[in-house]
């Protein structure tokens, strides 16, 4: 989208001059192009989409220019017109840094959706509550969260970003346990072959056949252990002496550019050894990516870096958000350490990172370092494109790795911690980065029983390529987004677009009625019918019966269940769901329930009853947020 034509006045020809530049207010006026710009200009093209997938909440206005259309075009009221846009939205949050989602205060808001907020038939406050978790209603509005709240699909990167997701929104579902709050996850891929190097392209064919075609079947790529041993390190070899020679041209080049010594320039003819264990490091020189944690211990680095028989070298390349000072200062020390004496010629920056650089190394390191902290990385794509080609991971269990990492296709570094603070995390990965270096990695590659071949690493090699480039590729994200989230997107918009609306205007109203219902439901009684209630033999069931009043909310609308799991700390561990069924009623809005919970396992368990609204329409189990606990 482009601000910049002559119809436009001055100061709004500037809306799209920079991604990253200008204040607030410009961020405020770039969305609202992106979201409502966005979907005016698809239909101006005649594109009318079913469903949207916003990625980051920079996009999030769309959802609310759909209810919008809807309100001016269908005659729905706001509660109806959501149904329809929430039920064909789709949201993904890429990022758990708070730099990320963005928020904007209430005057900002009240000074460009003011008037919106009118037109869609909602006060000011209720309208700015869609930016909040409403649990502090001094809180700014946040896109992340106007995304969720607009949106009845919604996805982490990864697995262990969903989990991360789930926990750092789960006050936009007040009330509902972390684990079940509606973020799920699909692990992000690359695109294999703008990835992968002709030569390995070369390979694949020759000793796989019809790879492009079995690129997501996991039992195709076993066929990598028929490559043989000479070969394959052969093209991996090859296309090391090409990132070595295409990196002392940059660096030849840098060196011209800024005016060096013609020693200095000379100088670059020497940087690298194609027979070295390679190591390459390059990707967005964010903070939380610890970009100079290598650098903690510099005498071990420097020993390792010149060991006279097996010595180890680094390339490192990357970019800096443009107000990330911290980013763009840990460039500067990298960049300092790889011209200090006895590191100048084992460690190397490549300046001006692009895709193309990231081309070269990826297809010609032997290792790929990512050493990010935990729990920030949420998925990371770099990784995933050095199997591929050859290449191996050492890497925080973070983002993708932790899903692929098995133990044979590469390292994990401080695989024994899940968080810590930072200075923890810091002292732990770099003394284990230094241990799998010194005592795994480095002795392994240079291990050739037969004076010629790294037998070990090559059995790695293909396990690297097997394991991960048949899962970690764009085909099997967009089949799982579509299969799991498009597909169901757009089946819930053609049920709530029929007959002018009518589910969705059913179901607002349905969600206004047990709203206003819901305080009369409460649990008045829960009995154990076992006649030891605290010893249940392994293989038999805990009988449980609740009685429960309901009031005006109408049993077919709710749902009783047993959550039960192992008992810790006065909460519940591993929690797993029993329905339980109606059984009995008193006539006077109470209902008797029961149901049998099976002790599938020794140990000390525990359980409470709740009850939650349903309807056949819902998208989400909590979609209204409202549940009664025992």
């Amino acid at each position: 989208l482009d601000t910049d034509i002559p119809e436009n006045n001055a100061e709004d020809r500037l809306i799209t001059a920079e991604l990253y530049g200008g204040d607030l207010e410009m961020r405020m006026r770039q969305e609202i192009m992106l979201g409502i710009g966005g979907v005016n200009a698809l239909s101006a093209l005649g594109i009318e989409p079913e469903v949207f997938h916003m990625n980051e909440g920079h996009s999030a206005f769309l959802g609310l220019e759909r209810i919008r259309r809807l309100v001016a075009e269908k005659k729905l009221g706001f509660y109806a017109a959501l149904q329809v846009a929430a039920s064909a939205n789709v949201f993904t949050t890429h990022t758990p840094v708070p730099a990320g989602n963005d928020s904007f205060p209430r005057e900002m808001m009240r000074k460009y959706f003011g008037s919106f907020a009118a037109e869609i038939g909602l006060p000011f406050d209720e309208f700015f509550s869609f930016g909040q978790t409403r649990v502090n209603a001094t809180d700014p509005f946040s896109m992340t969260i106007l995304a969720l709240r607009l949106s009845r699909h919604s996805n982490g990167v990864s697995k262990s970003h969903g989990e991360v997701s789930r926990g750092l929104w789960k006050d936009v579902w007040t009330g509902v346990p972390a684990h079940e709050v509606p973020i799920t996850h699909v692990t992000n891929g690359i695109h294999t072959k703008t990835w992968l190097a002709p030569e390995f392209l070369v390979l694949y064919d020759k000793y796989l056949g019809d790879w492009e075609e079995n690129l997501t079947d996991e039992d195709f790529w076993r066929r990598v252990m028929d490559i043989p041993d000479a070969i394959l390190w052969d093209a991996h070899q090859k296309l090391k002496l090409r990132l070595v020679a295409f990196v002392r041209e940059r660096v030849k080049a840098q060196r011209e550019r800024i005016g060096e010594s013609p020693e200095s320039i000379r100088a670059a003819n020497r940087i690298l050894d194609p027979e070295i264990l390679t190591i390459g490091f390059a990707r967005r020189f964010a903070t939380y990516k610890r970009g100079a944690l290598l650098f903690a211990d510099k005498d071990r680095l420097h020993k390792l870096l010149n060991d006279s028989t097996r010595p180890v070298q680094f390339i490192f390349a990357g970019k800096a958000h443009p107000r990330d000072e911290g980013g763009k200062a840990l460039i500067q020390e990298v960049y300092k350490f790889s011209r200090e004496s006895g590191f100048d010629n084992r460690i190397v920056f490549v300046e001006d990172y692009d895709t193309y650089i990231a081309r070269r190394l990826v297809q010609g390191v032997d290792l790929w370092l990512n050493n990010p902290l935990r729990p920030l990385e949420a998925s990371g794509t770099s990784g995933m494109k050095t199997p591929p080609n050859g290449g191996l991971n050492l890497s925080v269990l973070d983002g993708w790795w932790g899903e692929s990492y098995n133990g044979n296709n590469g390292w994990a570094i401080g695989g024994e911690i899940k968080d810590g603070t930072i200075e923890f995390q810091n002292e732990v990965d770099s003394s284990s980065l230094y241990q799998l270096l010194e005592n795994q990695i480095i002795p392994l590659y240079y291990a050739k029983p037969d004076g010629k071949l790294p037998l070990a690493w090559l059995q790695l090699m293909r396990e690297s390529i097997r394991s991960v480039t048949p899962v970690f590729n764009t085909h099997r994200m967009v089949k799982e987004y579509t299969e799991r989230l498009y597909a169901p997107a757009a089946q819930a918009y053609r049920k709530f677009s029929q007959n002018d609306c009518a589910a969705a205007s059913d179901l607002s109203q349905w969600k206004t009625r047990i709203r206003k219902d819901w305080p009369q439901v409460r649990i008045d009684d829960v009995q154990v019918g076992n006649k030891d209630r605290q010893n249940i033999p392994v293989g038999e069931s805990l009988e449980v019966s609740a009685r429960v009043h309901l009031g005006a909310v109408d049993p077919q609308h709710v749902r009783v269940e047993a959550y039960h799991g192992e008992a810790e700390n006065g909460g519940i561990k591993n929690p797993a769901i029993t329905t339980l069924n109606e059984a009995d009623q008193n006539g006077d809005g109470s209902y008797l329930y029961r149901g049998s919970v099976p002790a599938s396992e020794s140990g000390a368990y525990g359980f409470s009853i709740r009850v939650l609204p349903t309807h056949p329409h819902l998208q989400q189990d909590h979609e209204l947020r409202l549940i009664t606990w025992s």
